[in-house]
């Protein structure tokens, strides 16, 4: 095992930033060297709390610090200039979901990545992508890709365990704001979700999105969305998600022509077909039909190793020579955020849109809802320097 370390620096200290340090602080393989925050106070009290150097600029600690590896922790708006300004210099990322607010952003980060890896071959670019680590969603992932299903003909996800109230979205004065976030639930907490329905089922060839704005909080975006998605070879997909449900659902039904898989409540079931689907639907001569079928229950490790530290941890052991896979590449951030400008630029046009998205016609769309804005925030109520994040992580188990 190297003693060596990697050197870390994070740029960004609210909430989710104060989360990475953390975790770093367990981590036996890392130093931070270092902390960025354009709130002097906030910069100034994580560097002496974690025996740091701190930065009030970006560059200013991707140039100074020594720093091998940053982590992006800003509003989502800045992920794509802070990452290309550590590409430029030969610096690995971490970045944090969303990897940008619009697929324009991040097919620019995304080449300017490639173009730094000509120049450093080494380079590594992560997205924290941490829910793919959670053992109902990685069990998943390994009976989808053994075929168990066989073809697949639906999957359709309620998503409803996103709640957050009124003094959350006025705890930071960018939150749910077109200028300042960028959107809504589909920005801000189903980002992770969105990865997952790509990481599972792969993109969609056409998408329609049913947006509503500010429907249950003072906000200027999205807060409830339903959409649907059609698969090439036939399958067809449902997201329903909303920050304004209690107790939320979080139900992931996938239906194929050799059985269906049902995860709910930390329980994953299988239902056997006791034969294949479509062609009993095709050659009986029965016209009507039921199956009784008892589902079996399909057992995962709950307790495996899972969250933030593990996607580090991952990331760490590349760098410090191991060949294992990052749990997810940079890159691999444009799926998720074609679905989100997908579902929103339907909703906007109150149309179907095709993937790949016209990236430009959504950008149209959000720079003149930025525009011709008149929503006024309340005054920001900021949460403690020491919140707990936990409440916020999405679950499968």
């Amino acid at each position: 095992m190297s003693e060596r370390k990697v050197r870390i620096g994070l740029v960004g200290i609210g909430s989710i930033g104060q989360h990475h340090v953390n975790y770093l602080s367990n981590m036996d393989n890392v130093e931070l060297v270092g902390v960025c925050d354009i709130d002097r106070e906030k910069a100034d009290a994580a560097a002496k709390a974690h025996g740091t150097a701190a930065y009030y600029e970006a560059v200013d600690l991707l140039e100074r610090s020594g720093l091998e590896l940053a982590i992006v922790a800003v509003p989502h708006y800045d992920h794509p200039r802070i990452a290309m300004e550590a590409f430029r210099r030969g610096i690995h990322v971490m970045c944090e979901k969303p990897i940008a607010v619009h697929v324009n952003a991040a097919r620019e980060m995304i080449a300017a990545y490639e173009a730094a890896k000509r120049q450093h071959p080494e380079l590594q670019f992560a997205i924290m992508f941490q829910e793919r680590t959670l053992p109902g969603y990685a069990k998943l992932k390994e009976l989808l890709a053994s075929g168990t299903l066989g073809r697949l003909t639906r999957a359709t996800w309620i998503h409803t365990k996103w709640f957050r109230s009124q003094a959350y979205y006025d705890s930071g004065g960018w939150r749910a704001t077109w200028a300042g976030e960028g959107g809504g639930i589909l920005t801000n907490q189903c980002p992770h979700t969105l990865d997952m329905y790509q990481w599972l089922f792969g993109l969609p060839d056409l998408i329609s999105g049913h947006a509503h704005i500010g429907k249950y909080h003072d906000i200027e975006v999205e807060d409830e969305v339903t959409a649907y998605f059609e698969h090439p070879g036939g399958m067809i997909g449902h997201l329903i998600v909303t920050t304004a449900e209690l107790p939320g659902t979080n139900r992931l039904e996938i239906v194929g022509d050799l059985g269906k898989l049902l995860l709910e409540n930390g329980q994953l079931l299988h239902y056997r077909y006791p034969q294949p689907m479509l062609a009993f639907t095709r050659e009986t001569d029965q016209r009507f039909a039921e199956w009784e079928i008892q589902p079996e229950e399909i057992a995962f490790d709950r307790d495996a190793p899972n969250g933030h530290q593990v996607v580090m941890e991952r990331l760490v052991g590349r760098l410090l020579g191991g060949d294992g896979d990052l749990i997810a590449e940079g890159p691999e951030g444009l799926g998720a955020l074609t679905l989100a400008n997908g579902i929103m630029l339907s909703s906007f046009q109150k149309r179907p849109v095709t993937v790949p998205i016209d990236g430009d016609a959504f950008l149209a769309e959000l720079e003149e809802r930025i525009r011709t804005s008149s929503y006024v925030k309340k005054a920001v109520r900021a949460p403690g320097a020491e919140e707990d994040m936990s409440a916020s992580f999405g679950t499968a188990n």
